[in-house]
């Protein structure tokens, strides 16, 4: 059950861990785009290289917040550039490394650290392949697999993924209703 907005829900160190990783490995495929656009720029792939040592057991420093700012600023550059694919790319890196800032607040805002690595990782890839919608929801299920119970199971606390936010908040949304769906038995 969903506590009210005012609230605050319990996280343990192993849960955000397991967020962190989860969106490091949702993020991951879009680096290459990026990459490509930018082939001397470290800062996404450092953001997403720190939420995954953070997963892996690394303290939650100061370090994982900067390397998340310096991926901002690589999105930025890269939006401004209008260098769509690789801008998006960069958000996911930002969402991976702020992952493990999740917050033990009930609102619906919160659910973009835990899935918004993921649909920023699937619209980088869209957009790379000509906007084709197919090769972003392609994404968002292979996330969806991807989401151990732990991540489930801390998603459930929060309410439902917040509107708007364009086709990334669309593909964030479709992510989320897909983790909450029960699963159905054979």
């Amino acid at each position: 059950m969903v506590a009210d907005q005012n609230s605050t829900i319990e996280l343990g160190m192993a849960e955000l861990r397991a967020v962190a990783g989860y969106a490091a490995q949702c993020a991951r495929p879009a680096l290459a785009i990026f990459e490509r656009s930018r082939p001397d720029d470290g800062r996404p792939r450092a953001a997403i290289d720190a939420a995954q040592a953070f997963a892996d057991g690394a303290r939650r420093s100061k370090a994982i917040r900067d390397s998340a700012w310096a991926a901002n600023r690589a999105y930025q550059e890269t939006r401004d550039a209008g260098q769509t694919a690789a801008s998006d790319a960069a958000r996911a890196a930002v969402a991976a490394a702020s992952a493990a800032f999740l917050h033990p607040l009930a609102k619906a805002t919160q659910v973009k650290h835990i899935l918004g690595a993921a649909a920023h990782a699937a619209r980088a890839l869209e957009l790379d392949a000509g906007d084709d919608p197919d090769v972003g929801i392609d994404h968002i299920e292979r996330a969806a697999g991807l989401a151990a119970p732990v991540v489930v199971s801390v998603l459930a606390r929060y309410p439902n993924a917040p509107g708007g936010g364009g086709r990334a908040g669309e593909l964030l949304r479709r992510l989320d209703a897909s983790l909450r769906r029960p699963p159905t038995g054979r």
